[in-house]
Parts: C-alpha cells; structure tokens; sequence
C-alpha cells in the first residue's frame, strides 16, 4: 500500500523530515515530534492493525511509504512487542494499538509506516 504522492510531499520539508507531528490514530497519545523522522520508501509487510474482526488476523499488507527513525530514544512514547524473526514490532503505548511499524534489530532502526499514524 503506497500513499497519494502529494499526501506524502505535504508531510515532509524540503530535507525529508516529517513536518508535523505524529500521534496514534486511535488516542491522543504523540509518538514522535516534528523533524524527528526521515521518510523512506520500501515495501515491508506489516501486519494488520488488530481489530474485533478476525478476518484479517495473522495476515499482513504490503506497505511502501516510511518514516525512518534512526535512534529508539527519538521517540515520544511507542510501544515495543516481542521478537518476531529480526523484528520488534510497534504500536502505541498508551493504548496499545498496532502495529504501526517495526524496529530491525539488526540495523537498530525504527520505522513507521505513513498511512497508520495521524498528524498535528
């Protein structure tokens, strides 16, 4: 899943960072600040944003559009799963909805997918 180009030229300053900042799309809770982040684009599946609906459980989606956290301590608030392969995955802290991107344990970076957060 690719987001609109001009969507995604909208959130970002000339040098690629997020111009807003971003929070859950579920609570108020803020997860990174402005300029905190850089955008990427690469395809990774991630899983399904959990729901009552079970009908896309253990299924993922293919997303293309990023923000590149270089350092975990970047964060404003995140939550961290358990290792899945070479990833943790990331969902909100407060009310722990997710995921909203993954940590790679191999390089230490973070990433969160564009379409799964809102922004202020």
């Amino acid at each position: 899943m690719s987001m609109d180009r001009g969507v995604i030229e909208s959130k970002k300053d000339p040098e690629g960072k997020n111009k807003e900042r971003i929070y859950c799309t579920f609570c108020p809770s803020k997860m990174l600040n402005a300029g905190a982040a850089t955008f990427i684009s690469m395809d990774f599946a991630l899983p399904y944003i959990h729901s009552k609906v079970q009908d896309k459980a253990n299924q993922s989606e293919t997303i293309s559009d990023y923000w590149l956290i270089e350092d975990m301590y970047t964060f404003e608030n995140i939550g961290v799963s358990h290792t899945v392969g070479n990833v943790k995955y990331l969902a909100c802290a407060d009310c722990e909805r997710g995921p909203v991107g993954w940590h790679d344990l191999s390089t230490k970076k973070s990433y969160i997918a564009l379409c799964r957060v809102k922004y202020e």
